[in-house]
Formats: structure tokens, sequence, C-alpha cells
């Protein structure tokens, strides 16, 4: 699948530890039909089986909404699910070595929280980078901020396209506009709201306003 910036705008990163009694698909399910426009799954705690079955699931469910669908670390499940692509952190398989793995025409994600990060990332093959922790977030408790002018820099200094990650929810998505990104990566402002629908269906509508895509 051809990664489109536009496909960006409103990124979903599962976390099954928000949803209780409740299905990680019928839950996903509800902020798909409600805009969400790229899916990342993400697990850190399954068994490789489960983990494949479950990705497997997910890229039917993503294939059903048109909406790129890529894992998390693990390559091994990526290429056996047949993951639209895979997304590493800087602390996981090198950059050239994951693009070498997965091929021309799957989508490699990197995270990168400096402009030096992100200028090589783009050289040894990134198709988009994840950007962050922009807030203070429960899901990396270890995580820096990324400040304002560093994600605009960022922004400047790559041509792929950007997305920030990391504590974003509707009360503060709009310090980010003018920041040059392409959408924002989003967990909890979604997964862990009552509402899960209605939750999308306002991101959705202020990432369409504040985020402009030619």
């Amino acid at each position: 699948m051809k990664l489109d910036n536009k496909s960006l705008l409103l990124y979903l990163v599962t976390d099954r530890s928000w949803l209780g009694d409740q299905s990680l698909i019928s839950q996903v399910e509800k902020s798909l039909i409600e805009g969400v426009t790229f899916l990342q799954l993400r697990e850190k705690n399954l068994d490789n089986e489960s983990f494949l079955n479950l990705a497997i699931e997910m890229k039917d469910l993503a294939c059903r909404y048109d909406v790129p669908f890529v894992i998390n670390d693990n390559i091994d499940i990526a290429i056996k699910s047949d993951a639209d692509g895979v997304h590493i952190g800087q602390d996981d398989m090198p950059i050239e070595e994951a693009r070498k793995i997965i091929g021309k025409d799957k989508i490699l994600g990197v995270s990168a929280g400096t402009v030096e990060e992100a200028i090589l990332a783009e050289q040894l093959g990134a198709d988009y980078l994840g950007v962050g922790a922009i807030f203070s977030t429960n899901t990396k408790k270890d995580a820096q901020n990324i400040s304002f002018e560093t994600l605009k820099n960022i922004c400047e200094s790559v041509d792929i396209p950007v997305v920030a990650i990391g504590g974003i929810n509707k009360e503060n998505i709009l310090s980010l506009e003018g920041s040059g990104i392409d959408g924002v990566s989003v967990i909890s402002a979604i997964l862990a709201q009552k509402n899960i629908a209605k939750a999308t269906y306002e991101l959705k509508d202020i990432c369409e306003r504040i985020f402009k895509h030619d």
C-alpha cells in the first residue's frame, strides 16, 4: 500500500489495557467507522501465536475500511500477517535492515525525537516519522517531551510525512497547529473514552480543520 500523507491525519495505536471486557476488534472498528485513517497494532504482552492471529484479524478489519495497517516493532509478525508495514523505534532493529527485510513496497515508520534522527531515518528509507513524546504520556513513562520548536524543525528538515505522538488529546491538540505535522497518533484519546465513536468523530473533525493537506 502506497503511503498518502492524508492517511496519517488520525493515526490510532492499539492498547488493550483500556478496553476492560470489550474486544479490541470491536472497539477499533468503532473508531474506523468514525474516521481513523491509519492503524498500528501495538502488543507487548502477547505470545507469538496470539499476536499473529490478532494481527491477521486486524489486517482484515483495516482492509475493509481501506486504512493502512502496520505492526509495532515486530517485523516477523508484520510479514506473516501481510500487514502494510511496520513501525520501529530508535532502539529497535536498524532502519536499513528493517527496510531490506520488508522490501521497498511496504510502509516503514520510524520514531524520531531530534532533527538528526529524523534526517537519518529519511535517508535510510523511512516512509514517515512518528515524533514525540509531545506531551506527557502513561504509555511510555520514560519518554522525553519534544518541544513545539523541535517538532516544527523536524517537519521543515524532511520531505516525508510527520505524525506527532505522545499524550495528545482533544484538549491539547490545537496547540500543534502550525507545526507542519500531517496528523496525530493517539491511544487513550480514543480507546480510553466511554464513547469511542464520539471521541473519534470529534478528534477527526479537529484534525481536518487544523492539519491542511494539499
